[in-house]
């Protein structure tokens, strides 16, 4: 599973950040960093669960 994330789209309401800290992380400058681009297999459902929670929809997933 690879993680990303629409820079265009995403407003940095920072749920994701909240639901799986370890692999999301907005800086000073209010952007989202994808901190673990490819999350370890325990994580999966949580990063699944912060995408599917996104307000605007700007995480996507790529299933391998």
């Amino acid at each position: 599973m690879e993680v990303r994330v629409d820079p265009l789209v995403c407003e940095a309401n920072g749920v994701c950040v909240g639901l799986v800290p370890d692999v999301f992380d907005l800086d000073d400058d209010d952007e989202l960093h994808i901190t673990q681009p490819r999350p370890p297999a325990e994580l999966a459902d949580r990063v699944r669960h912060a995408v599917r929670s996104c307000p605007k929809a700007a995480l996507s997933l790529d299933d391998d």
